[in-house]
């Protein structure tokens, strides 16, 4: 064994026997330190380990795992964080020996490889997530790939579950009613779907609440199958799509949903984005906004400063994204001529929703690398089963808030919310 390779080896023990997960890390050599059975974590080579020492950074995790230079072995990713180490974490790596840890640097410094940065990392993570270059890299994957783990009609937001035992096709047609609902829907509705995906929701308004729909997408794969979709339905008279930004758009229209594209707008174009809307929405009109949320801090500073999982997740996953708080978004909606009626929160619902597609995809893994590569598809994966835990443990919220234009007298919606929840006719 080489002096790089020792070192190495030395050093991943000395890690693994302070920090103390109740999973077993193997490495290169075959050896498995920690428990005999269940869930490994796999360390493929000393450079991992090299990399890791130097630069002990979120994108450095990221990239070991897109490369499979880490791996989980006998179990899932959802395995390995229930068996984290107990107790607090940042305290267990504060007991680190740093002297002893520091003195394997030397030996570290001549081996390995010196690959820093995966080839599927996005554009500059501050620029706005809504210009199709950022579309294209998130949503262009492949409809074939996003079919691997969505459900049957292809929506790729949050479900819905109005028993969390749902399977994701119950859910996700649940979603879609439940916001037909909350839009008030009836025939002859003229319905803006603002980042319509692949038309699951317009279809079903269309064909169950009789909406004259019209989606906008920036992404071509997506909206190529949604014209599919809705011509295989007999829907061409009803549904229009375009391939164009929400700046673009003209027209009046009764009701307007954006579900889970706000995230990409970036918050320096927030003005520009509810203005627009507002511009839109008829009087009288209803309009549904359906966004992840960041909980606010103690000042905006704060609130500002990004997170490592955040800026990993708009390096790789996401370019531009960015997330508000609920209280931005209600300050943006009441400041732009909207009155909100309605919020309501579905962070376990994505929690939910998240968990079953990251089983889901890695069930079809085989299939995902067929279809995208190894390094994308595990860079998915990660991202799946990091967003569950987000939404899980609250790190991370999403609500659906209901506004009108703002106007004198009556609102014209109902005074109690109970219609929405009657049972309703099966769809």
């Amino acid at each position: 064994m080489t002096r790089f390779d020792q070192a190495a080896l030395d050093m991943l023990r000395i890690i693994v026997s302070v920090l103390a997960p109740r999973f077993a890390v193997t490495s290169w050599t075959g050896e498995r330190i920690g428990p005999p059975d269940g869930p490994a974590l796999h360390i493929a080579s000393p450079d991992a380990v090299r990399r890791m020492a130097l630069r002990p950074r979120m994108d450095t995790v990221v990239d070991l795992w897109a490369e499979g230079a880490v791996d989980v072995e006998g179990g899932t990713l959802f395995d390995i964080v229930d068996l984290k180490p107990e107790g607090r974490f940042k305290e267990r790596l504060r007991a680190l020996p740093k002297a002893r840890l520091l003195a394997l640097i030397p030996a570290l410094l001549g081996g390995g490889s010196k690959r820093q940065t995966s080839e599927l990392a996005g554009k500059d993570p501050f620029v706005s997530g809504s210009d199709k270059a950022a579309i294209t890299h998130h949503y262009d994957v492949s409809n074939a790939f996003y079919r691997l783990f969505l459900d049957e009609r292809m929506v790729y937001t949050c479900a819905y579950f109005k028993d969390f035992s749902n399977t994701i096709d119950e859910a996700q047609r649940d979603k879609l009613d439940h916001i037909c609902r909350k839009l008030r829907l009836k025939p002859g509705d003229r319905l803006l779907d603002i980042g319509c995906g692949w038309g699951a929701l317009l279809i079903h308004a269309a064909k169950h609440y009789g909406a004259i729909g019209t989606g906008v997408s920036l992404s071509e794969a997506q909206s190529e199958l949604a014209r599919e979709r809705i011509r295989a339905e007999g829907l061409e008279g009803k549904i229009t799509i375009e391939i164009k930004s929400y700046t673009e758009i003209e027209g009046t229209f009764d009701k307007i949903a954006s579900i889970g594209m706000f995230e990409a707008v970036g918050i320096a174009n927030y003005d520009t984005y509810f203005t627009t809307v507002h511009r839109l929405l008829a009087p009288e009109g209803i309009y549904l906004h359906h966004a992840i949320t960041r909980r606010q801090k103690r000042s905006r500073r704060r609130f500002r400063k990004k997170s490592a999982e955040h800026l990993a997740l708009v390096k790789y996953i996401f370019p531009g994204g960015e997330l508000d708080h609920l209280g931005m978004t209600i300050e943006n909606l009441e400041g732009h001529g909207f009155e909100v009626h309605d919020v309501e929160n579905l962070r376990e619902h994505y929690g939910r929703t998240c968990r079953l597609w990251a089983e889901r995809l890695h069930a079809r893994f085989a299939d995902a690398v067929a279809e995208a590569g190894q390094p994308r598809a595990r860079l998915w994966l990660l991202y799946l089963t990091g967003c569950a835990l987000a939404f899980e443990r609250g790190t991370v919220q999403i609500n659906q808030t209901v506004a009108t234009r703002r106007q004198r007298g009556p609102s014209g919606l109902p005074p109690t919310r109970d219609d929405l929840y009657r049972a309703s006719e099966a769809r």
